[in-house]
């Protein structure tokens, strides 16, 4: 059963134009992949700014977290000891850096369409040796009256999952690194069950295994522990390449319904869906055969990373899902689709 796509009519709902760089000499590259909330009456984007000085034609610049602010680093095109096929990572004398410097901007909407900044709350960047490349990717969960924070932190050490809280979206505590590099895709469920946490994560191999999603429990959210790897890339499948986890599942008298996404082998990303068992979500129940969402529209197949729709994030209204994604690294999108929809799609 093939999955009705409702893309909004206002798509792309935000373009780089549309925030203002955070610092003088910066421009902002590109839009990524926003977490969702709701907060104050509002749907709330928390959107990852990817940011970079103004390109030269000869050069490569790209800017990096240090003590005292950014340090710019410029690099001719012609050396011999740069490798730039990559649009987000180049390598440079054995070390890798970012193209671009992300951060989390926050804005808001009345009706999940025009989104603004609202004044007071704070832009969220990356802090001490850990998120020195930036912060990136940021889900969130609200469990009592906590926001859990869990996003991409990177820096020369790797990649790795933090973590921040908050209540108010104006002051925040800072829990550093909960699972350590090579890792990302960090979402935790809303609810506990059976008095523990749950959250699916990605960890990384480049020699054995491959980017699978993984499942951890903790007893408080922060310390994590009792990993299981719980779904693996498929050959010859839309999600041969890669997969890791969207935003936190969604409870369904079915199951946990997750949205994850999924690359193949040329690096084309779409959307699919998980149902895991509600008592024990260590248990798949049902995964989908085919893509519920592949980049078809213009501003998912052409962009800063070409052929991309990527979610962290959604809100649901009854059966009524709005996934709120970035499309091609570039823009922030939205879709609609039906969660019973989805549910009879899948593969038991």
């Amino acid at each position: 059963m093939k999955v009705s796509v409702n893309r909004f009519m206002e798509n792309p709902l935000l373009k780089p134009a549309d925030v203002k760089p955070s610092r003088p000499g910066l421009e902002v590259a590109c839009l990524l992949n926003p977490g969702v909330f709701e907060f104050d009456n509002k749907i709330w984007l928390i959107v990852r700014v990817a940011e970079r000085p103004h390109q030269q034609q000869d050069l490569i610049s790209f800017p990096v977290l240090e003590e005292n602010g950014i340090r710019i680093i410029e690099i001719s095109k012609k050396d011999p000891d740069l490798v730039a096929t990559d649009p987000r990572v180049i390598r440079y004398r054995g070390d890798d850096y970012l193209t671009t410097l992300s951060h989390l901007r926050l804005l808001c909407s009345e009706d999940g369409i025009r989104f603004y900044e609202p004044e007071g709350y704070p832009q969220l960047h990356g802090i001490g040796q850990l998120e020195t490349f930036g912060i990136e990717d940021c889900r969130v969960t609200k469990i009592g009256d906590t926001y859990y924070l869990t996003y991409t932190a990177v820096s020369p050490n790797g990649v790795a999952v933090g973590m921040r809280t908050t209540k108010d979206w104006k002051t925040f505590t800072r829990e550093g690194v909960i699972i350590p590099p090579h890792n990302k895709d960090c979402a935790l469920f809303e609810q506990k069950i059976h008095d523990h946490y749950y959250a699916l994560h990605r960890p990384s191999s480049v020699d054995l295994g491959g980017n699978y999603i993984w499942l951890a429990k903790s007893p408080d959210g922060k310390h994590w522990g009792h990993h299981k790897c719980l779904v693996k890339t498929r050959e010859g499948y839309w999600d041969s390449a890669r997969v890791g986890a969207g935003a936190a599942p969604i409870k369904t008298s079915a199951g946990w319904l997750e949205i994850y996404h999924g690359a193949n082998a040329k690096q084309q990303y779409g959307l699919g869906a998980l149902l895991l068992d509600l008592d024990d979500p260590s248990k798949v129940l049902a995964r989908s055969e085919d893509p519920i969402m592949a980049p078809e529209a213009p501003y998912e197949l052409t962009g800063f990373f070409s052929q991309v729709v990527f979610t962290n994030g959604h809100v649901v209204r009854g059966d009524e899902l709005t996934i709120y994604y970035g499309a091609a690294d570039e823009v922030v999108c939205a879709a609609k689709f039906s969660i019973a929809d989805i549910l009879s799609s899948l593969n038991r």
